[in-house]
């Protein structure tokens, strides 16, 4: 049988929402006809796609295997919209951007403001994920990113370096007093990753105990992380421009800690003619540019003069 992509749509929201009720919703169709979908496709690939469980809708091992190509063909059709959305040589159209939660949510909302006030006809998609986007599958149009795209079918342009670093609400350090070294450090209630520790992962060989079980508060969500941070929570990880508009976040001179990434701005080859996506490309770049060069005050604590005698 020869499908259309309507039935591997239907597939894969079941099998993102683990219901057929719930699946139907998100694509405004009817219960009975998502069920069609899912019958059909099952009867063109003579395989069960889906059990029922106490929690809904489970995958079985065929449905699972087909995953990866149904999202391939989710991110072609939703590639193929933005393209036909606008002319290549007219500012209107949609622009998807991926980024980090962190950039997406602290950096990128003025600059995308400013964008929309001299753009009008130009809609943006933002998608935030600590995961790289396929840029090659046409998951987003435009990538921020921490590291250097190695694919050659994709124009980069290093933007600058971000700096990271531990800090500390000035209320948090009233009450527990300021650690001066790494073993007073780990005796304070710290800040930190969940189940994915690739923010540390670099550090496994400098010495510094750095495991989930150090942490007081959880989460892989960089922005919980810095909204705890911003409560007065514990001690953690943020980036310096980022905390320097807080006067009451205070910057841990923690050399470990101290970490350096490089600020990538990327969209794929074949989109650089391509108005509306290479007005919104270099409106990042300047925006980010200006960010990242920008002076940022110094909220370290600062240590007494030695005596001169």
């Amino acid at each position: 049988m020869d499908l259309g992509w309507d039935h591997y749509r239907s597939f894969l929201a079941v099998v993102r929402r683990g219901s057929l009720s719930a699946a139907a919703r998100d694509l405004d169709l009817t219960q009975p006809t998502l069920g069609r979908h899912i019958a059909a496709l099952e009867t063109a690939i003579g395989a069960k796609l889906f059990t029922r469980s106490q929690t809904g809708l489970k995958p079985t091992q065929t449905a699972l295997e087909l995953v990866p190509y149904a999202e391939a063909m989710a991110a072609s059709a939703e590639a193929l919209q933005r393209a036909a959305s606008g002319e290549a040589d007219t500012a209107r159209g949609t622009v998807r951007v991926t980024a980090s939660e962190i950039v997406g949510v602290e950096i990128l909302p003025p600059m995308l403001a400013g964008f929309r006030e001299k753009h009008p006809h130009i809609a943006i998609e933002l998608s935030l994920s600590n995961l790289n986007q396929d840029l090659l599958r046409r998951e987003a149009d435009i990538a921020i990113r921490m590291v250097k795209p190695t694919q050659k079918a994709l124009v980069a342009r290093k933007i600058g370096d971000v700096e990271l670093s531990l800090f500390a609400h000035r209320r948090y350090l009233a009450r527990h007093g300021t650690p001066e070294t790494l073993d007073d450090l780990v005796r304070h209630t710290i800040i930190g990753f969940d189940a994915d520790d690739a923010p540390v992962r670099g550090m496994k060989g400098s010495g510094v105990p750095v495991t989930r079980e150090l942490f007081a508060f959880r989460s892989d969500n960089d922005h919980a992380q810095l909204a705890m941070l911003r409560a007065g929570f514990g001690i953690g990880g943020t980036h310096v421009k980022i905390a320097a508009r807080d006067k009451n976040l205070v910057r841990l001179a923690f050399e470990p800690f101290e970490m350096i990434l490089p600020v990538w701005l990327v969209m794929h080859e074949d989109l650089r003619n391509v108005r509306r996506v290479r007005l919104l490309y270099d409106h990042l770049a300047e925006g980010l540019r200006a960010h990242l060069s920008g002076g940022s005050e110094d909220h370290r604590p600062k240590k007494p003069a030695k005596s001169a005698g």
